[in-house]
């Protein structure tokens, strides 16, 4: 039976009926299985065979190469951690709408890709993460350190199941596994990067240098009113589409509640303050507090004996302590287990109530001032108590008070009546989402208009951050529908509605008209200006100097002695200038040229002055060639990375970003 089967399923004709079977399981297999990306992933790094190198990644080829996958899921995880950081960073500023921006999006991913790239990397070089190092790692986390500055094994688990997501020790260990895997070849780099002391000493003589200048700035050129022709607009309008945009605009209208605006609240009658006084006496009390002093003879409440010798221990010492003249202060530096306290002779400093375990407080504030108590058992052991002093326990009367409360009780009706008055119009707005004009006349409120306004023209209520954000939001913009109050102040709020929207766009020519003609003519400004420095340098490089060229000239001549390369002054495109001039040489000063803003500048470099390193500390020397050499290992781990990304191929599908 067993060879009638294998004659029947052998030869060319079932092997293209195979074939032909197999044609259609291929498009329901995943595309990753094939070499591509797979449908819920966003990018896939895959780098070939280390026993073959030059193994091509085409199907079924690609089964042989290694790869690794970013999850959609995994990439919507890492955005939101990118996002929140970037609320965090930048407060009020932060724009939601603007941080969804495509290149955002690219550069978290292409972080994430850096992170594949190496963590393949690590697999190909053989490198393993011992379960010893991952331990070891786990447990120098902070936040998994216990009271006692050890690894708490409750507080790991605890973190783990509460955080965001939450994990398994299981998974964290797998993470942690792989971040290590990761990150190990990169740290040895950047590790290993160094600089020799003798580039360090000529980088810092370069940072160090200073320049004496001479800069002599051309005139102002008058206006350009030279004929501009239509030819011309249209060339410079064509090849400078950037410049003329029309920005995004809206126009709005909103309602405001402003708790200033409000009528004030009527005063509280006596009855509603002393209620409020009977509610809040805990606030006009002072809360007793005692200064103790203790002795603790620990003792394991599972072995009598020693719980028995503890309590005669601690029987004798305080009748030692209850004796005239005795120190308490050195019975306790000699006898007490307590090491927090013992070396200052058991001094527990103020004790409040509830702050310290039930038995000893009890004990505590049964005492009075100078006392030493009988032994205290507690689940510690046996303590002997001093009571040094007592202060607080005192209550402020109703009539020093009612001021206070006055105040509180009329600054809270006012904010209740603006709380109310903010639920009122949400309650009206949620009626009809989509105007605002219902909702006004209710509450007879007064509906305002603004706009239209660019983010950068933005006024008024709109100039607020949060109102900006929100005028902008896809949200209001598409759906034309009211917003959610928002808070200008704690007592100031709004609620708005787009009523327009226009996108940016082109600028037509028509209306950009006025705008290209100025660049043209500010353009033909730089040229002339650009003419006359280099008529000026030749004049400098036949011979001639500066200060004389400058009187000749009529030209505003300004000395920069001692100017230091690492601040941008006078202007940084000056700074940058002189600095990238060669050095002058001997008894010639050395010149250029430099464009700021519509014309140019010309200078002179008179002198260079390097550094005396002999001056600088030793200490210093060190610090600046270290911080080379970090930059150095940074520079050698971000050239690994980029060259290994060269080398594997990366696919991302940007559809599923």
């Amino acid at each position: 039976m067993l060879q009638k089967l294998r004659d029947k399923t052998s030869g060319w004709i079932v092997t293209v009926i195979l074939g032909l079977l197999m044609i259609p399981f291929l498009f329901v297999i995943d595309s990753s299985y094939l070499g591509g990306v797979g449908a819920q992933n966003v990018a896939k790094v895959a780098a070939p065979p280390t026993w073959w190198r030059s193994a091509p990644s085409w199907w079924p080829m690609s089964f042989l190469w290694q790869h690794h996958e970013i999850s959609a899921e995994e990439f919507r995880t890492r955005f939101e951690q990118a996002r929140q950081q970037a609320r965090q960073q930048q407060g009020e500023n932060f724009d939601p709408r603007q941080f969804e921006s495509a290149e955002n999006k690219r550069a978290v991913l292409d972080q994430m890709i850096d992170e594949k790239v190496v963590r393949l990397a690590g697999e190909q070089s053989g490198i393993v993460i011992g379960d010893a190092a991952v331990r070891e790692t786990i447990a120098s986390i902070p936040g998994f350190i216990g009271p006692d500055g050890k690894f708490n094994q409750d507080q790991y688990r605890l973190a783990l199941t509460t955080g965001n997501p939450p994990r398994t020790p299981a998974q964290f260990e797998t993470l942690v596994r792989e971040s290590l895997q990761q990150s190990i070849i990169p740290q040895a780099l950047q590790e290993s990067g160094f600089v020799t002391s003798v580039e360090a000493e000529r980088l810092m003589k370069l940072l160090g240098e200073t320049r004496d200048v001479e800069i002599a700035a051309l005139p102002e050129l008058p206006a350009d009113t030279a004929e501009v022709t239509d030819a011309q607009i249209k060339q410079w309008y064509d090849s400078h589409p950037k410049d003329f945009r029309q920005p995004e605009t809206v126009s709005l209208e909103f309602v405001e509640i402003n708790a200033a605006a409000l009528p004030p609240a009527a005063a509280a009658d006596e009855a509603t303050l002393r209620k409020r006084y009977a509610d809040e006496k805990a606030r006009f009390s002072t809360p007793e507090a005692r200064l103790a002093s203790h002795i603790l003879i620990a003792a394991d409440g599972s072995e009598p004996a020693k719980l028995k010798a503890a309590e005669q221990k601690a029987a004798a010492l305080a009748t030692q302590a209850k004796a005239p003249g005795a120190d308490f202060a050195a019975l306790a530096k000699a006898n007490s287990d307590d090491t927090g306290s013992k070396a200052t002779g058991g001094d527990l400093g103020w004790v409040e109530r509830d702050s310290m375990v039930k038995p000893f407080e009890d004990a505590l504030f049964g005492m009075k001032a100078g006392e030493v108590s009988a032994p205290v058992k507690t689940e510690f052991g046996y303590h002997v108590l001093q009571l040094r002093e007592v202060r607080g326990g005192q209550q402020r009367p109703f009539e020093e008070v009612r001021d206070q409360l006055a105040a509180e009780q009329l600054k809270a009706d006012n904010e209740g009546a603006f709380s109310e008055l903010s639920g009122r119009l949400v309650d009206q707005v949620y009626k009809n989402p989509t105007s605002l004009q219902g909702a006004a006349d209710a509450l007879k409120l007064k509906v305002q208009t603004l706009g239209p306004f660019t983010r950068d023209t933005a006024s008024g209520i709109a100039a607020n951050p949060a109102v900006l954000r929100a005028a902008f939001s896809d949200v209001l913009v598409q759906d034309g529908t009211v917003s959610d109050p928002i808070a200008i102040t704690p007592d100031h709020s709004v609620m708005i509605r787009v009523t327009d929207h226009s996108p940016e766009q082109a600028l037509p020519l028509d209306k950009a008209r006025d705008g290209v003609i100025a660049a043209i003519r500010a353009d033909r400004n730089r040229q002339v200006s650009a003419k006359a420095a280099d008529a000026l340098l030749a004049k400098l490089n036949a011979g001639q100097t500066l200060q004389a060229l400058a009187a000749e000239e009529k030209l505003q001549l300004s000395p920069l002695p001692g100017l230091p390369r690492t601040q941008p002054v006078p202007t940084p495109e000056i700074n940058r200038a002189v600095f990238a001039a060669p050095a002058p040489a001997e008894g010639k000063p050395s010149y250029g040229k430099v464009a700021v803003q519509d014309r140019y500048v010309v200078f002179a470099v008179n002198k260079v002055t390097p550094p005396n390193l002999a001056d600088v500390p030793a200490e210093q020397k060190q610090q600046f060639k270290d911080q080379l050499d970090q930059v150095d290992g940074m520079a050698s781990a971000k050239a690994f990375i980029q060259a290994m990304r060269k080398h594997y191929k990366v696919q991302v599908e940007e559809a599923n970003l």
